[in-house]
């Protein structure tokens, strides 16, 4: 699906649903900005809005339609024989926690950034996107003047819809928390370590998805208007705390760990500390009676009118003899 809007340099909406074979025109107007969203695109509009329409560079096209691990920004300038004009190529992911899955769910979102011109692309419907595009058909702060502040529109939004997904994984830890005191089984333990993955797995999301916004607070892009810089900064620090955050939750998660483990291992230690008592308490008696139970011949026990209940309290006293001491020493 192909959503198109082109803009006036005060932000406010010139025309939408644009037919491709126009789209040239509007780019070759300096009054005018032109945004093309790209989602879920057919093969047949990727070609037609990526190569025919804009002549990106085919590199850049392929990062953007294979899915891509890791964020990153690269600066395309057109060299002999390019037909496309100076853009940065960019790919962020949104994230979006599950609880009942308990796993991270990323989304890719990829961007061309032209002078009067934005290309976003991505395969799946994302929060972060409908809501920018809703703002600037509003004219809302006048966010769609230019490119670039649409730019920042669309990474605000996106690393503000981390924090929903973070609150969700901040309630997770403590419930794993709750559950490593009160039920260290074999289920915690693997719910532990899934989060665990999952929180692994946010930070080397964030980690290259700093260092692109870093290179942008740090005013690296000429595309990118000195007085929007401080702007860029601004998503930058919130997407720093948010990776501080993620840190602490590894630190966190880490403790519970080892809450499990000494969890476990006292559980461990009371079964053999019970075992060993019963063990103990029970010596007199087997003792005693593996000695009675032989039946030897010539014991003189046999043919002992008392051995019977002599036996028996000797085995009661022993026994009570055994328990009393560990009792005494605080053993049990």
């Amino acid at each position: 699906m192909i959503r198109s809007f082109a803009f006036t340099t005060q932000g406010k909406l010139h025309t939408k649903d644009i037919e491709p074979f126009l789209m040239p025109t509007l780019l070759a107007d300096t009054n005018l900005f032109l945004w093309v969203d790209l989602e879920k695109p057919t093969d047949f509009e990727t070609r037609e809005v990526l190569e025919q329409i804009f002549h990106f560079h085919p590199l850049s096209i392929e990062d953007c339609v294979q899915p891509s691990p890791s964020p990153k920004v690269e600066e395309y300038l057109p060299k002999e024989g390019d037909l496309f004009t100076p853009y940065l190529f960019m790919v962020i992911h949104a994230v979006d926690y599950s609880r009942k899955e308990g796993c991270f769910d990323t989304s890719e979102l990829n961007f061309f950034l032209g002078k009067n011109f934005l290309v976003t692309y991505h395969n799946q419907a994302l929060r972060s996107v409908s809501s920018v595009e809703e703002r600037s058909l509003n004219g809302a702060m006048n966010i769609a003047r230019a490119p670039d502040r649409v730019t920042h529109s669309l990474l605000d939004t996106l690393v503000d819809n981390y924090k929903p997904a973070l609150d969700d994984l901040s309630l997770e830890i403590a419930e794993l928390e709750d559950l490593a005191f009160q039920q260290p089984s074999k289920e915690t333990l693997n719910k532990i370590l899934q989060v665990k993955k999952e929180v692994l797995h946010l930070r080397q999301i964030i980690g290259p998805q700093r260092e692109v916004l870093g290179r942008f607070a740090a005013g690296e892009f000429k595309l990118v208007r000195p007085h929007l810089v401080p702007y860029f900064r601004d998503i930058y620090d919130s997407l720093f705390h948010i990776g501080e955050m993620a840190h602490g939750y590894t630190d966190s998660l880490t403790g519970i760990l080892q809450v499990y483990l000494n969890m476990s291992s006292n559980q461990t230690g009371e079964v053999v500390k019970l075992l060993t008592l019963i063990t103990v308490i029970t010596t007199p008696l087997m003792m005693i009676g593996t000695w009675y139970g032989m039946n030897f011949k010539d014991m003189p026990e046999l043919e002992h009118r008392h051995a019977y209940p002599i036996a028996a309290v000797l085995m009661v006293v022993s026994t009570l003899a055994t328990y009393l001491y560990f009792k005494k020493r605080k053993w049990f």
